[in-house]
């Protein structure tokens, strides 16, 4: 038998379909049949039945029917399922036997060729003698047929063709040679399924027949057998359901069966078989967990079905054979739409058949484990005269015996020596690995990180086994830093052993050194005698020298690694390996810490180089040296030892001693270039051995710390354990902090900086900041600088209105900078003191955060060598910046009331309103009225508040009189003009003032029709006469005619027109004249004039009454005239 026995038939694993014969096809050399040909069997999608076409010769010999037997009472079945059945009805039996013929409806010569095709529908006949194949003929045209009823002769041939050849009318099929060609074959292909349906319930019908002659006393294989061809029948037909329902009748009639050592084998396959075909078709059906669940039975019930113990090795085969068939199985089923979960998938049933493969390789090689003397038998038990078994699962050399005792005990021991020698040979880690690799893949995809490391160690280890030391070695180093990062010390030590065997026997120095590191170090649970073992190879290995051999390392491999090493201590080759400590656990740890987070320029920089070794005993290491992210500090910060070969276990300067923690420490006079900038530990070097023989650098990235190092600094912080109490001078190694960087800062200054202002800042003024800057050095203060301004990162709109300048005497404008820099101020003698002004101007109101910064050189002494610091202080101070005062602008009329809008020519009155909100007095300078062309002043234009003094809350106020020229039509708003405001501090007497430009609102202008004006006295007097006149004046271009009238008052007798209609010229003016006659003292009501525009109806009375005054005073009588004037209303 072959390695390969234990694998499914290719029929069993295939979806069985029907199986139909093509006859008369020559595709060779016949074009029109080559189509044909091709468009049965190319490109068929899905939706196409499911067939399998052959193309055969006419005469071709189909397997002989044996003659049916009539009786089972004296048949002795001689095993369960023939090996050749499956494929006898999948590709030898067809279920239907097509004979293609050319031949028209119109042939000349029909006689002739209807009895050809007669003659070769019986040859096909003769060859199927005693099988319910069926027959069909198609007959290829080059027309196309008019449809059914219309061609005659077509119907009457079609009757005769079919008489002739003894074929029912369902049975000839006409097969147009036109453009349309695959849809007749489609056509052609659903008929043929039909047939072949047929066939197949037919023989379906045929087993079940022969089911009421069986016994089960000595026909239970023959129960099982027809349950199987029953449901294989089903599975060809498509009836899939019922398929399912026989084959687990099938499974349920083998596990009845009698087992016995010699038969176990057989009833295990054909058991293998029928549970493959249930979870193939339930995982079909789309119910995995039916599957899954048969296939758990399936094991729970076979898998203690062991069979001859010298055979155990066969039993471990078939169950990985199950497990991995089974994950083919769920694979596919993902691959078709299945979703599978993490918990569930294909990888465990790979996992699995892996285990049982290790199991097969364990127990061959206790069983098979024969000396070499032993040679295999001659003739050979295992062949057979076919080549082939003639039953599944049965022994080569007693095919077809059913006994539970062995007829020829000689034969079956030769049998199973045979086996045991043939399984000897099989390359067990191949399949091992082969299956370990299908389920790292699934765990790979289902994200089980875990899963996957597990099992590729375990891939490693097969290799390892396998001497493919190379894979191993590569597939170990992948996993082992999972391991590390998750602290699975126990597990990393065994692969960290098996890596070092590997590259022992490879003779990888590099490799062998890292492993050897990493098992001395604390990782590794090794005992205190196999750590010293290793630790004396790693010495020689340092020291040019061919290490011992590993322990349970093979003999051959062994012998072919000490040629190896022995040619690398002979090659003088690159003898200096580096290795970077971060990635592994090596038995040296190491710490450096910065003194202090900043150092001053004038101090020096010192810092601690903690190491602690683990390994069992004391070691000398050769140098240590630190590199920085500035390479000039390097050479400050080394420590080197030179010794010979066999001093390497001796006291000095860099030795070791395990458990023990070691202190470097290193100091450095920093670069005045490096002042602000931050200095750190790049690396850290620790060299082991010369380099003269072999060195090893141990490179550890930043200030120390490995793999395992931020596991144990969590746990360590974690931990409420007291520490124990260490000798004086030791160190708790726990306790110590890695700092690996340090700030450079200036040397602290010695200058003093004040600073001078008045807050807060009035918007738009040039704010006065005085600097007061005094040296208390005890040397000259060189090349000192100012910078002064707004402190960069602040609101950029701030930023864009806020202008620093030395300069007082005149206004900053955009151009001038936020920020003055590096303004020179000279040197300063020591006590000296000086002062700078800075002006400020904030065009918008907000808090700002000004910056002062003052920056100089001055020498001084370190470590006995003189530099030159630059020093600096600054001073930030906050500053708010508010409105000086407010303004209120009105427009009312000459009656000092609110006006909304204004009319053409009229006059009216702007009032402004300046309300200081200033903390500080302000000075109003002056002020300006600057009118646009569309407004026109009435009077002189003055300042009423110039050198007016307003305190917080004070205000002022100025009153103009202006008129509004015509606009134009359409126009709404007319631009009045702009306030101008100069103004300063009142304590800021030479300070230059501040030009304040306010925009005066638009004001709505409209014209009207009529313009009324009232001449009268300031007052009257009671019984005397106050004469009143009237001017109207026509504002428009047409002739107005309007309605006047007078309503009389309680107060007045009146004497003029009462009533009146009056025609105005347009832009001329009417005079109207009245005496009225008090006749009451006080604020009296003046007699009414009403107007009536019979032009423009929406001029009212109330608009009039804005432009006449209503009420006047009257004086009682017989009292002396008052000088002063009481206005008219």
């Amino acid at each position: 038998m072959s390695p390969s026995q234990w694998d499914f038939p290719v029929e069993l694993c295939c979806r069985p379909m029907a199986f139909v014969a093509l006859t008369g096809l020559d595709v060779i050399y016949n074009a029109v049949h080559r189509a044909v040909w091709d468009a049965f069997c190319a490109n068929r999608r899905a939706d196409r039945v499911p067939i399998s076409f052959k193309v055969l010769p006419g005469d071709h010999e189909y397997p002989k029917c044996r003659n049916k037997r009539t009786s089972y009472e004296w048949h002795i079945p001689k095993g369960i399922l023939k090996t050749g059945w499956m494929n006898k009805h999948l590709n030898l039996v067809p279920a239907l036997v097509v004979v293609f013929y050319e031949l028209d409806w119109d042939e000349p010569q029909w006689k002739e060729k209807q009895s050809e095709c007669a003659t070769r529908v019986e040859i096909v006949r003769q060859s199927l003698q005693g099988r319910n194949t069926k027959v069909a003929v198609v007959l290829i045209q080059k027309k196309t047929p008019l449809p059914p009823g219309e061609d005659v002769i077509a119907s009457e041939r079609a009757a005769a063709l079919c008489n002739a050849c003894d074929l029912s009318g369902k049975s000839l099929f006409v097969l147009p040679h036109t453009d349309h060609l695959v849809g007749y074959i489609i056509r052609l292909e659903n008929a043929f399924y039909e047939h072949a349906q047929t066939y197949y319930y037919t023989e379906i019908r045929r087993v079940k027949s022969h089911k009421e002659f069986l016994n089960k006393t000595t026909h239970q294989l023959l129960f099982v057998r027809h349950q199987f061809k029953i449901a294989f029948f089903s599975e060809l037909k498509q009836d899939t359901q019922n398929a399912l329902k026989n084959y687990r009748t099938a499974y349920n009639l083998v596990h009845e069966l009698r087992a016995h050592e010699t038969n176990m084998l057989e009833i295990k396959t054909i058991a293998g078989f029928i549970n493959y075909k249930i979870c193939r078709l339930c995982f079909q059906h789309n119910t995995p967990l039916d599957a899954i669940a048969q296939f758990r039975k399936h094991i729970d019930v076979c898998k203690k079905k062991i069979g001859s113990a010298e055979l155990a090795f066969e039993h471990a085969a078939w169950m990985s054979k199950q497990f991995q068939a089974f994950g083919d199985l769920f694979d596919e089923a993902i691959k078709l739409g299945l979703t599978a979960i993490q918990t569930q998938n294909p990888g465990f049933y790979y996992q699995q058949a892996a285990y049982y493969a290790q199991e097969r390789k364990q127990l061959a090689n206790v069983l098979c484990n024969h000396e070499p003397s032993v040679m295999y038998p001659n003739p050979d038990p295992i062949e057979t005269q076919t080549g082939m078994l003639d039953f599944y699962g049965q022994r080569p050399w007693r095919q077809g015996v059913l006994s539970f005792d062995p007829n020829d005990p000689e034969k079956e021991k030769v049998g199973i020596l045979a086996l045991q020698l043939k399984e000897k040979k099989v390359l067990h880690s191949e399949l091992i690995i082969t299956l370990l690799s299908n389920a790292v893949a699934q765990f790979k995809k289902y994200k089980c990180p875990r899963m996957k490391s597990h099992l590729m160690v375990q891939m490693g280890e097969e290799y390892y086994y396998a001497k493919d030391y190379t894979k191993a070695l590569k597939l170990l180093d992948y996993v082992l830093c999972d391991y590390r990062s998750e602290g699975w010390w126990t597990l990393l030590t065994s692969i960290l052993t098996t890596a070092l065997k590997c590259s022992y026997l490879m003779a990888q120095i590099k490799d062998y050194i890292t492993y050897s590191l990493e098992l001395l170090g604390r990782a590794s649970n090794l005992k205190e005698d196999q750590k010293s073992r290793i630790e004396k190879n790693l010495i020689k290995v340092l020291m040019n020298e061919s290490p011992d051999p590993e322990p349970d390392c093979d003999a051959t491999s062994v012998k072919s690694s000490q040629k190896l090493w022995a040619d690398r201590v002979s090659l003088a080759g690159n003898n200096i390996f580096t290795i970077e400590v971060q990635d592994f656990v090596p038995f040296v740890q190491c710490k450096a810490r910065f003194l202090a987070p900043s150092f001053h320029v004038d101090t020096p920089v010192q810092f601690d180089i903690f190491l602690k070794a683990d390994c069992p005993h004391p070691l000398r290491f050769s140098k240590l040296c630190v590199g920085f992210n500035n390479q000039e500090y390097n050479q400050y910060c080394m420590v080197e030892e030179a010794y010979q070969k066999n001093e390497l276990f001796t006291q000095g300067m860099l030795c070791l001693t395990p458990g023990k923690t070691k202190n470097f420490t290193f100091k450095f006079v920093a670069k005045t270039e490096d002042v602000g900038k931050k200095i750190e530990i790049t690396s850290v070097d620790l060299i082991l051995g010369s380099e003269n023989s072999r060195c090893v650098i141990l490179n550890w990235r930043g200030g120390g710390g490995d793999a395992a190092s931020s596991q144990e600094a969590l746990l360590a912080a974690r931990s409420f354990r007291r520490r124990p109490k260490l000798p004086e001078g030791e160190i708790h190694w726990e306790s110590l902090t890695v700092q690996t960087s340090t700030m450079i800062i200036s040397r602290v200054p010695n200058i003093s900086v004040q600073l001078k202002h008045e807050p807060p800042a009035l918007m738009n003024e040039m704010y006065c900041l005085v600097v007061t800057i005094q040296s208390h050095e005890k040397t000259v203060a060189k090349d000192v600088k100012l910078t002064a301004g707004l402190k960069p990162g602040q609101d950029a709109n701030l930023t864009q209105k806020t202008h620093v300048t030395l300069n007082g005497t005149e206004i900053c404008d955009d151009t001038f900078p936020a920020l003055l820099p590096d303004i020179p101020v000279g040197d300063l003698q020591p006590g000296e003191k000086l002062e700078k002004t800075v002006y400020i101007h904030c065009g918008m109101v907000g808090t700002r955060m000004f910056l002062v910064y003052v920056s100089y050189l001055v020498g001084t002494t370190i470590e006995g060598k003189e530099i030159l610091c630059r020093c600096h202080r600054d001073e930030t101070v906050t500053i708010e910046t508010v409105y000086p005062f407010d303004v209120a602008v009105k427009f009312v009329s000459t009656k000092f009331e609110h006006l909304d809008k204004v009319f053409s020519d009229i006059p009216f009155l702007l009032m402004t309103d300046i309300l200081s909100t200033s903390p500080w007095g302000l000075t109003i300078v002056t002020s300006q009225l600057q009118l646009s062309p569309s407004m026109m002043p009435v009077d002189q234009l003055e300042s009423y508040v110039e050198n007016v003094v307003l305190q917080t809350g004070e205000s002022a106020s100025e009153c103009f009189c202006l008129r509004c020229p015509p606009v134009s039509s359409g126009q709404s708003g007319v631009a009045t003009g702009s306030y101008v405001i100069s103004w300063k501090r009142s304590s800021a007497v030479k300070s230059i003032p501040v030009r304040t430009v306010i925009t005066l609102p638009h004001v709505i202008a409209e014209s009207i029709p009529l313009h009324v004006n009232a001449d009268l006295p300031s007052f009257g007097r009671v019984r005397e006469s106050l004469p009143v006149k009237y001017h109207l004046q026509n504002k428009t271009n047409i002739v107005q005619d309007l309605e006047v009238s007078v309503e009389p008052s309680d107060a007045f007798m009146f004497s003029g027109l009462k009533q009146i209609r009056l025609r105005i010229l347009p832009g001329t003016e009417q005079e109207m004249m009245y005496n009225f006659y008090p006749l009451m003292a006080g604020y009296q009501q003046l007699p009414s004039l009403n107007i009536n525009l019979l032009r423009f109806p929406h001029f009212t009375n109330q608009l009039l009454r804005r432009f006449i005054p209503t009420h006047i005073f009257v004086k009682p009588q017989g009292r002396q005239a008052d000088n002063a004037s009481i206005a008219a209303a």
